[in-house]
């Protein structure tokens, strides 16, 4: 019952990081102001794991960030092998 529960946990835990780090990607591309509050809480909750990435892959011709597309890759196959490990 209580891995039922942790698993549920992890994979809501692990969508509302794919949504943060979805919505920064979002809000950088309509140019909104970095010093937003929402702007500041995206960037310092995805940085850490978005900077790992960079350092494997760093811009594309130094503009094009894959970083993100990586993250949600990454944070996918994570839930699912910790959902399969649990259930």
């Amino acid at each position: 019952m209580f891995q039922a529960y942790l698993a549920q946990f992890i994979s809501i835990f692990i969508q509302l990081f794919i949504f943060a780090i979805f919505a920064r990607v979002i809000l950088s591309w309509l140019r909104v102001a970095p010093r937003g509050i929402v702007f500041n809480l995206l960037v310092e909750t995805t940085e850490p794991l978005l900077s790992v990435f960079r350092r494997i892959v760093p811009p594309l011709g130094g503009v094009v960030d894959i970083s993100p597309l990586l993250a949600f890759f990454a944070l996918d196959i994570i839930r699912s092998l910790i959902l399969r490990l649990l259930t």
